[in-house]
């Protein structure tokens, strides 16, 4: 009889199937000359913008006198050319974790549209070797690591974060970095 209650108990501290049981925020804060230089992507949610990229895709951030991130994301294509992409990262409200990025030209960015949320919602603070991206709408994700492979229990922790704060993790796309060719590009 002893053992209904303690079923009951077990049963009510574990979170429903889907329920978020972390909340969806950034870290407190990101020292950006840190974070900046080259990060290797692991895994993401599917993006329209990436659609072309197969492989070897890594981002690479540096800082700007006006204290904007420039941002280049590389990646190779099916026909094993690398597409390339160059954009501008800025804080929002003064919060170093919470970042919009844009890709579009700079003549447009007066416009909303054409900034995209960038929040670092994980982060190696010890010595800034991985990384985890996301956004308010749960509809970005991406794994970041500072060295091509990320190690497989650092990779399956951020995936259980992500799945607890709400994250479509059954939906990642697996990014190889196979390519030296890559590594040495930067």
């Amino acid at each position: 009889m002893r053992l209904a209650p303690l079923l009951l108990v077990a049963g009510l501290s574990v979170p429903a199937v889907g329920a978020t049981a972390l909340p969806n925020e950034p870290v407190a804060a990101v020292d950006l000359a840190r974070y900046a230089g080259t990060w290797y992507e692991q895994a993401h949610l599917p993006m329209f913008f990436q659609r072309k990229c197969l492989a070897d895709t890594t981002a690479h951030y540096s800082p700007n006198a006006d204290g904007t991130l420039e941002v280049v994301n590389r990646c190779r294509t099916r026909d094993g050319s690398f597409s390339e992409a160059r954009g501008v990262a800025r804080m929002v409200d003064g919060r170093s974790s919470t970042l919009e990025v844009r890709f579009a030209p700079q003549w447009l960015s007066w416009l909303p549209m054409v900034w995209g949320d960038y929040w670092v919602i994980a982060l190696d603070e010890a010595e800034y070797r991985w990384a985890m991206v996301g956004a308010p709408g749960r509809d970005y994700l991406w794994i970041l690591s500072r060295d091509p492979q990320l190690d497989p229990e650092v990779r399956a922790r951020l995936i259980e974060q992500a799945r607890a704060m709400g994250y479509p993790v059954e939906k990642l796309i697996d990014t190889p970095q196979v390519s030296q060719e890559a590594a040495e590009a930067r």
